[in-house]
């Protein structure tokens, strides 16, 4: 199981220590260095900075969501942060949900995810293989663009600039069984949302048949302490907003999913409380016993055991998010 490091997105401003952690983690022998978006900072620019002040550790999204550009302004990103880093980008996408696909990037969350998706790589992959130009009659996104409000003037097209790799690793994240179905077939890796290593029965039906080299790629938090409730603090902070916050009441994919794993009363309470605005009574909701475990939080021995259950899995890439370097360095010894 490899390492590797999840910086996020940036809250207010961009965190002053997330280069010097990078660079630590290239140290420690990470095999990659991860950042994301939401609906503030983007996640290509922070990595192409870490690209400029490292020279191994592999670069990738996680995620980039593909309301924010075409697919073809996608691959454009990818190819050229490629280029600049000598091969090592991974693209990581996600569809987000329609609270942050409509509220934020003022589009139409797609009535079929599932083909929006499928299109989507289609169209990133006919980029980078650059063995034609790139042409797709879809249903949402049409390569050329043949809608009733266009000019018919557009003709199909293929990079300018050769990609340094065809075979560039593409990876989805996705929480729904049909997605995450849909993900093994068309990607080259998966970015799980939330995932525990005692309960690997919930995604099985989905996984069946992946290919050899197939990414299993999850983000737990990470944090070498004494007192272990107060370093599942931050994760029942994120789970708060995540389960509470990010999506309406009738459609949040992050309680949709933590309901599925066994939590489903919890799930629906910690919504009902955020909705009402009691936020930090949702933080508060959220079982001890499930920010566990998704996480490696505890003293050194306590992550040691918790550690081996991450890799006895069909986890490959275990991307941490760690707020220190004492934290990152433990893991690495332990995981060596």
């Amino acid at each position: 199981m490899r390492l590797g490091l999840a910086l996020g997105y940036w809250g207010r401003g961009p965190n002053p220590g997330h280069l010097a952690l990078a660079r630590e983690a290239e140290e420690l022998g990470y095999d990659s260095v991860w950042t994301a978006e939401a609906w503030g900072s983007d996640a290509f620019t922070p990595l192409t900075w870490i690209a400029a002040h490292t020279s191994r550790v592999r670069l990738g999204t996680a995620i980039a969501q593909m309301a924010a550009r075409t697919p073809t302004a996608t691959a454009m990103h990818a190819l050229t942060l490629d280029h600049l880093s000598g091969g090592r980008m991974m693209l990581g996408l996600g569809l987000s949900g329609p609270q942050v696909v409509e509220g934020w990037y003022g589009r139409p969350f797609p009535k079929s995810p599932l083909t929006a998706t499928r299109e989507y790589v289609d169209v990133v992959r006919q980029v980078l293989a650059r063995e034609g130009p790139v042409e797709l009659a879809g249903r949402f996104h049409s390569h050329p663009y043949t809608g009733a409000d266009g000019t018919g003037l557009g003709r199909p097209l293929k990079p300018i600039t050769h990609p340094l790799r065809a075979s560039l690793p593409l990876l989805l994240g996705a929480e729904g069984p049909k997605n995450i179905a849909q993900t093994a077939r068309i990607a080259d890796g998966w970015l799980p949302l939330y995932w525990s290593p005692t309960r690997t029965d919930v995604y099985e039906a989905s996984l069946t048949g992946l290919r050899e080299g197939f990414m299993i790629a999850p983000m737990a938090r990470a944090q070498l302490c004494d007192d272990v409730a107060e370093g599942l603090l931050p994760v029942k902070a994120m789970l708060g907003f995540y389960i509470g916050g990010m999506g309406h009441a009738a459609r949040n994919f992050h309680a949709d999913l933590m309901a599925r794993m066994g939590f489903e009363e919890e799930a629906r309470h910690i919504q009902r409380l955020f909705q009402q605005g009691r936020r930090q009574e949702a933080v508060q909701a959220v079982p001890d016993a499930f920010a566990d475990e998704i996480s490696l939080v505890g003293p050194r021995r306590r992550i040691k055991e918790r550690l081996e259950l991450w890799r006895a899995g069909p986890v490959t890439d275990l991307l941490v998010t760690a707020p220190d370097p004492a934290t990152l360095r433990v893991l690495a010894e332990l995981n060596s």
